[in-house]
């Protein structure tokens, strides 16, 4: 039976609860709608672009299906509400129309109508899910603010329960002197909560546990801790403890570790200070390993009114093993070169940041995709850590990292997590028709913290992406900021400075900056900068060291940087080279135009114009643009120089190299648009064409469109009159002076075998400079031409 209350008994009380609505088993009616648990059973992301990583198309999954909301009735109250959901803390703005782009699927939502301080999406009005009456072109998107919700692992492909959750984990060194380099692979393992940082009991402590921890940190896996060595400090600090019962020193914060340390004195009173502190906050932590984050682990809190914490135990020390990228000595550098390496056979590809990228795949001495079906985080941490990072921090779909081109090699892959290798899971081949690459899959991994980013900085730009780039040099108690001296900074070194401030890529690189106020740093400590473009920051790059040699001093010549999130990536279709390759005997009568842009060989200009003849290879050339930013010409269009002779604008000066080459590398004929018309000659489906050379257009490559070169037109072709017959290499190079920044450059450069009679021409074996194994491209450059012949 139902317990009554005293009021109900009486016609006083039950009057009072008729007027008033709050008697005991009496529900108050209510117009709100009615509350579910969080958003239990829906995934959100956000998609399109160009956008940055806090904004875009707000996309739901709900039964296995993804699908948008449209701007009908939306609001910055609803725009809070899903920005929440996303793990951010609040809206700063919302978009309508498919600013983003359109999305594709169901339209879940529509008249979507928040108050803004609902827990979940599914507590706001709407017309039901599934019930619209809009179009792909109303789609809604979000702008978050760029701060995380305490607690949320992120963009809640972890979903991360409301109640007591560790928010963030570090190492904190117990033992050594002086200032210990990072990253930090050793310590006790501390867990930030919602009161601050605690310590972990390691009562229980297992491997496992440690394996989550390094891959949060970015570590690919851990290594045993000597025990022995922690348990005779907690010894000799008990011992302390007693002889000094008041505390001794104060909590350290980063200390550099022996690779055999001492127990010292002040190692006692810092371990001492520690067990003093009483800071345990977490026990009974049980991981699998395959966990991409700690939170995902059965834990176990400490109450708040525990007068005995971790009794008879002491804090859990964890020690990681950093991948090949963030091996701090010298001597750990080695002990992985050492380490046999099989061949890659996982690359990540346009990736604004280390560790982030569109997973491709080795196979057939071919490179392709992975499909998103059933793509998960156990997947991308599998591939994280085999790169060298640790676990995923997102595993993401949609080709939200770009398109890929060519094959798609796997889908429906199902990693455990506990795989060396992707290969090892468990997936499906897959066709063209299956799978297309706007379902690309891609990763973002854990990194480990270097501190890279506080040498470094920008000022005096319009904003934070922007500015003259200043760096720290010095020692403790010398530090001090300089300048950079602008001579020979080019793309390459930006990339670099961008990439180390975690800015993304490099729209450009400054020799002059002029123009930025330089405050009063004033002093250049920095000269002779070279870069690959590879290196994680500035201080890896070849440079003139303590001397400075700079051919124009002063402020105005010094180094800066345009930063962006998004790049180009433009890509040759290699077989279509190799298919349309053909000679051409031309007369010269046709060829003026072409001698007049510089598309002979010097041997043309002796000759008996015009009479004669040139022989020329022809090919066509179609590039792609597989990047996330549109390729545009770093000149602006009044620099551009009209052409008469072919009627167009020249918008690059140099765009494409194309040059024969014998085995050990020597140019014996080259060819190359001195200048190029950009424009968008075809698109993928989905895809607008944006720019067009006639009528003094806008010049460029979209994103997901390319350029074609038939073989037909001038200077589409290599000068071959004076090569004799031979074995040789046809190299293809696009945009060779780097002078517009694009995400990937390895990808820049096309080889093909060939193989010159005098007569006729085979071209075969054509491929992306890096798409090879290394073995296999040891023997295309030892033995060209010795494989099966096609003749053209």
């Amino acid at each position: 039976m139902r317990p009554v209350s005293i009021w109900q008994r009486s016609p006083w009380g039950l009057l009072l609860c008729l007027l008033c609505s709050s008697c005991l088993g009496s529900p108050s009616p209510s117009t709100a709608p009615e509350k579910r648990a969080g958003s239990q059973g829906l995934r959100f992301r956000l998609a399109g672009f160009p956008r940055k990583p806090f904004e875009g198309r707000v996309e739901i999954q709900r039964a296995g299906e993804w699908g948008t909301i449209c701007d009908d009735d939306f609001t910055l109250q609803a725009a809070h509400v899903l920005c929440r959901e996303l793990g951010f803390t609040e809206a700063t703005g919302w978009t309508h129309s498919a600013k983003y782009g359109p999305g594709t699927g169901r339209i879940w939502l529509d008249n979507l109508s928040c108050s803004g301080t609902e827990q979940s999406v599914t507590e706001c009005a709407s017309r039901g899910w599934g019930n619209s009456d809009c179009t792909h072109d109303e789609d809604a998107g979000v702008i978050c603010k760029d701060q995380r919700l305490p607690g949320f692992s992120d963009s809640n492909v972890i979903e991360v329960e409301q109640h007591l959750q560790v928010e963030e984990v570090r190492l904190r060194p117990a033992v050594g002197r002086g200032r210990r380099p990072l990253p930090v692979t050793e310590g006790l393992v501390e867990v930030r909560l919602p009161d601050g940082w605690s310590q972990v009991c390691d009562k229980g402590w297992s491997a496992h546990n440690s394996h989550v921890v390094c891959g949060m940190l970015g570590f690919p896996s851990e290594k045993r801790v000597n025990t022995a060595f922690y348990r005779k400090l907690r010894k000799r600090a008990a011992k302390a403890s007693a002889r000094r019962p008041k505390p001794l020193g104060r909590p350290i914060t980063k200390l550099k570790v022996k690779p055999k340390p001492r127990v010292g004195r002040g190692s006692i009173k810092r371990l001492l200070a520690q067990r003093q502190q009483h800071s345990f906050g977490l026990h009974g932590v049980a991981c699998v390993g395959t966990e991409a984050h700690l939170s995902l682990c059965s834990l176990e809190f400490y109450r708040a009114n525990d007068t005995t914490r971790c009794p008879g135990g002491a804090p859990a020390v964890v020690s990681c093993v950093p991948g090949p990228l963030y091996a701090a000595s010298s001597g750990q550098r080695k002990q992985q070169q050492s380490k046999p390496q099989g061949e890659t056979r996982v690359r990540l590809k346009g990736g604004a940041h280390p560790g982030e990228g569109r997973v491709e795949v080795l196979k057939a001495s071919t490179w392709g995709t992975i499909c998103d079906r059933k793509w998960d985080l156990q997947a991308a941490s599998v591939v994280c850590r085999e790169l060298g990072f640790g676990s995923a921090r997102e595993a993401l779909s949609g080709a939200r990292m770009g398109q890929g081109m060519g094959a798609i090699h796997l889908s429906e892959v199902r990693c455990s997590g506990q795989e060396p290798s992707l290969w090892r899971c468990p997936h499906k081949n897959i066709t063209a028709e299956d799978c297309s690459h706007s379902q690309d899959a891609g990763v973002r991994c854990n990194l480990p913290y270097t501190g890279v980013e506080t040498k470094i900085r920008l000022s005096g730009g319009r904003s934070q992406h922007e500015g003259r780039v200043e760096v720290q040099i010095g020692g403790p108690g010398s530090l001090r900021w300089g300048l950079i001296c602008g001579d020979d900074w080019g793309t390459l070194e930006a990339m670099v400075a961008c990439r180390q401030l975690g800015l993304g890529y490099a729209n450009h690189g400054l020799q002059e900056t002029w123009y930025w106020d330089s405050g009063n740093i004033t002093e250049v400590v920095m000269s002779g900068v070279r870069c690959t473009g590879s290196e994680l920051s500035l201080d890896q790059c070849a440079h003139h060291g303590t001397h400075i040699a700079c051919k124009r001093t002063g402020t105005r010549f010094t180094a800066g940087v345009i930063c962006s999130e998004t790049a180009s990536d433009l890509l040759l279709h290699s077989a279509l080279v190799q298919e349309t390759a053909y000679i051409e005997d031309r007369p010269l009568h046709m060829l003026y135009c072409a001698a007049e842009e510089n598309c002979l060989a010097r041997s043309a200009r002796s000759a008996n114009w015009p009479y004669g003849h040139r022989r020329l290879l022809r090919f066509s050339s179609q590039i792609h643009n597989l990047g996330r930013a549109d390729f545009r010409p770093k000149a602006g269009r009044h620099s551009w120089v009209w052409h008469e002779c072919h009627g167009h604008y020249h918008s690059m000066d140099i765009f494409t190299h194309y040059d024969i080459l014998t085995p050990n590398g020597t140019k014996v004929a080259e060819g190359h648009k001195a200048s190029f018309c950009l424009e968008d000659t075809e698109c993928q489906e989905d895809v607008s064409k944006r720019y067009e050379c006639a009528n003094f257009g806008e010049q460029g490559i979209t994103v997901g469109c390319w350029d074609l070169y038939r073989h037909d037109i001038d200077c589409q072709w290599i000068d071959i009159t004076d090569v004799k017959p031979g074995n040789y290499i046809l190299q293809v190079v696009i945009n060779p002076n780097f002078e517009v920044a694009e995400s990937d450059f390895t990808n820049n450069a096309m080889k093909c075998n060939c193989k010159y009679d005098g007569h006729r021409i085979w071209v075969h074996n054509c491929h992306i400079g890096d798409a090879f194994s290394e073995e296999a491209n040891r023997k295309f450059e030892r033995y060209p031409g010795q494989t099966s012949n096609q003749v053209i």
